[in-house]
């Protein structure tokens, strides 16, 4: 990636390699699917989902897998936990869910992080 931040997600994905682009772009669109409403961002450097004024989703591209920020430290726990088969074959640290470059984001693992986290800004809201 060049050392200026990209202008959107567009941008950001234009400067990939085909294989990666793909593979965020069906990511983007499949968070946009389960909330419509994000406004998409680049924050550090990365493209970001915000809803609400909160930060529910993000992506990058790494030399070696795509990644996937949750923007809570609690989300990745949450899911391991409740649903761990969602995880299955995949690492993953407090903030980032690492993806392999050759399969798609299943649907279901994306709810699963998209709900986990608003469930994390709704208990911060109420609590």
């Amino acid at each position: 990636m060049p050392s200026t931040p990209p202008a959107d997600i567009g941008a950001y994905l234009a400067a990939l390699e085909p294989p990666k682009r793909a593979a965020l772009q069906a990511l983007r669109e499949t968070i946009h699917d389960i909330v419509p409403d994000a406004e998409e961002t680049i924050s550090y450097a990365m493209p970001g989902f915000r809803l609400g004024g909160e930060m529910v989703a993000g992506f990058a591209a790494t030399a070696r897998h795509l990644g996937y920020y949750p923007h809570s430290g609690r989300v990745l726990d949450s899911i391991a936990s409740a649903t761990p088969e969602l995880l299955e074959g995949l690492t993953w640290s407090k903030g980032c869910l690492r993806l392999p470059l050759d399969r798609p984001v299943p649907r279901g693992l994306v709810e699963a992080l998209i709900t986990a986290r608003l469930a994390n800004i709704a208990s911060r809201r109420t609590g």
